[in-house]
C-alpha cells in the first residue's frame, strides 16, 4: 500500500546484522560492491557509478513513495558493509508479470560471500514484510546459475514457479506465501 508520506527506514536486527537505511556517505562502498565482477556475475555486467547512484536514489524513492524498500546491511560488531537487502516493485519487463508483488533481493560484498549473511539478512527483511505486507506474496527472480542464491530463496521459504527471459538472460522466478523457515 503506498504511502502517502515519506517513512523513516526501520532498522532491523539479526544475531549479526544491522539493516538500516541507506546514506549519502555509504556511497562509495555500494558502487565498488556494484562495480566488482565476482559480485555482478551473473547481472551480466559490472555497473559505473552513475547506475549505482540512481540505484541509491531508487532505494530512497522507494520507502518515501511506497513504505518499503532496501536496506544498507552491516556487520553489528564492526560496523563493516555486508550488502544490501529489501524488497522493490521494479515494473520489470518480464512475462509473465510480476505484478505489483513486493520483489525481495540481495546482493553482498565479495568478502561476505559464504558466510550465511544473505539467509540472515533476507531473513530479516522476510519477517517485517510479515507484519507490513498484510499477507501478499513475495517473489524474486536468480539466474539459473546463481546457486547460492538459489539457495538462499529456498532457505527462506521460496518456490520456483517458473521460468523466463529478463533482459536476454535466462531467469528463475521464485514466489514465497509462507513464513520463513
Amino acid at each position: 500500500m503506498p504511502s502517502p508520506f515519506p517513512v523513516p527506514v526501520p532498522i532491523l536486527e539479526s544475531a549479526r546484522l544491522r539493516l538500516r537505511g541507506h546514506r549519502v556517505e555509504d556511497f562509495a562502498v555500494c558502487a565498488a560492491m556494484w562495480a566488482d565482477p565476482e559480485v555482478t556475475r551473473h547481472f551480466g555486467r559490472t555497473f559505473p557509478e552513475e547506475e549505482s547512484w540512481a540505484r541509491l536514489l531508487r532505494y530512497a524513492g522507494h520507502w518515501a513513495l511506497l513504505g518499503f524498500g532496501y536496506w544498507f546491511v552491516e556487520e553489528k560488531t564492526s560496523g563493516r558493509f555486508v550488502g544490501e537487502v529489501g524488497f522493490a516493485d521494479l515494473r520489470r519487463d518480464i512475462t509473465p508479470s510480476l505484478g505489483d508483488t513486493p520483489e525481495i533481493g540481495w546482493v553482498l560484498a565479495a568478502a561476505a560471500h559464504g558466510k550465511g549473511f544473505a539467509t540472515e539478512a533476507a531473513r530479516a527483511a522476510i519477517a517485517w514484510g510479515e507484519t507490513n505486507f498484510g499477507g501478499r506474496r513475495t517473489t524474486c527472480i536468480v539466474h539459473p546459475e546463481n546457486l547460492p542464491s538459489i539457495r538462499v530463496a529456498e532457505k527462506c521459504g521460496y518456490e520456483e514457479v517458473r521460468r523466463a527471459n529478463y533482459k536476454g538472460q535466462p531467469t528463475i522466478v521464485f514466489e514465497r506465501e509462507t513464513a520463513c523457515s
